[in-house]
């Protein structure tokens, strides 16, 4: 009885070390960004292809395993990684313009926009704590947005493509939803990945912008962010979902654009008024409410 309870414990401690560790390393996403100084586009590509190389074996030796992916399965993997770039395009250009911290607050309303989505392709029924805190987060987002539109035109701008990112995020959520009904989570994470980086090449290659002669800087920021954030981050995470609650690793996860906003300071010479400061607020307790009322439904 003691070892089982001494067994609990220390598979308890080793999955909030991995939700520490996640949530810091996907944090540092916007930092890199921010440093490498590249087009969003670009940065968006590096990421998901270098993270698609190194999980290339992995996932080789998982379909030699399986002998074949089903016909559905990779449709929704095709679809998911399409919508996947494209979001981390659009965040990725929202933090060049507008800084590390209100994009990625904003990105973070995507728990409203999977319920609403689920809502109306799905049919699932909502909860009144969802729509009370869906309202409290869009009006933080409307602070936000309104503050920063009155800064310049490219920082607002910046703001609405984190909101954007967070629609089109939620949207790439619901077909991986469907896609994980046939495909294990490695098999859908690389095809997802792999898509997101054909699919941010295109665009690099619509808007014309290079993917080469940077500085050596870039590039090694550009290296962070696929092993940071992009490995390291999402793997720990996954590996913290094994050993808690959903319940427990879904809200922690809004602690991201508090330890982006604590990193950007110091690293990036960002700072925030009093006012951004109670909008983000706003923004992460509605989303906060949505999740405990998601959360309480199914249980």
């Amino acid at each position: 009885m003691v070892d089982a309870a001494a067994r609990l414990h220390n598979s308890r401690l080793a999955g909030y070390l991995a939700l520490a560790v996640g949530v810091t390393s996907v944090g540092f996403s916007a930092i890199f960004i921010r440093s490498a100084g590249a087009p969003g586009p670009v940065a968006a590509f590096y990421r998901m292809a270098i993270a698609a190389l190194l999980m290339a074996w992995p996932f080789y030796r998982r379909i030699a395993a399986l002998g074949s992916v089903p016909r559905a399965g990779l449709l929704f993997g095709l679809y998911g990684g399409l919508l996947l770039g494209l979001d981390n395009a659009l965040w990725s250009t929202g933090v060049t313009l507008s800084g590390a911290i209100n994009p990625t607050i904003l990105v973070n309303t995507a728990p409203l926009w999977v319920g609403i989505g689920a809502l109306i392709f799905f049919r699932e029924r909502l909860r009144i704590g969802f729509w009370i805190g869906t309202a409290i987060a869009l009006f933080g987002a409307a602070i936000i947005l309104g503050l920063d539109s009155l800064r310049a035109f490219s920082v607002g701008l910046g703001s609405l493509l984190g909101l954007g990112a967070a629609v089109v995020f939620a949207a790439s959520l619901l077909v991986a939803q469907r896609g994980r009904e046939s495909l294990d989570a490695l098999t859908y994470y690389w095809m997802a990945t792999a898509t997101a980086a054909v699919t941010v090449f295109g665009i690099t290659l619509l808007l014309r912008q290079p993917l080469l002669n940077y500085p050596i800087s870039t590039y090694l920021n550009l290296l962070g962010l696929a092993l940071v954030p992009q490995v390291i981050g999402w793997l720990a995470l996954t590996y913290a979902l094994g050993l808690l609650p959903a319940t427990v690793v879904s809200p922690s996860l809004l602690a991201q654009p508090v330890v982006t906003g604590l990193l950007a300071i110091p690293l990036l010479g960002e700072n925030l008024s009093l006012a951004q400061i109670a909008g983000g607020a706003t923004v992460l307790a509605g989303v906060y409410l949505v999740h405990r009322s998601r959360e309480t439904e199914k249980e």
